[in-house]
C-alpha cells in the first residue's frame, strides 16, 4: 500500500504513508477511540 492519507476535521491522521506486507506476515493497525 502506498501514499495512504487520512484527514479528519482539523486533524491529518496519515500523510502519504506506505506499508509493505509480505506473504505470511501478520500486521495490525490500531488507534484510539475506534480509529484503527
Amino acid at each position: 500500500m502506498r501514499g495512504i492519507s487520512k484527514t479528519f476535521p482539523a486533524v491529518r491522521a496519515l500523510d502519504n504513508v506506505s506499508l509493505t506486507v509480505y506473504p505470511g506476515e501478520i500486521h495490525s493497525l490500531m488507534g484510539e477511540n475506534g480509529a484503527g
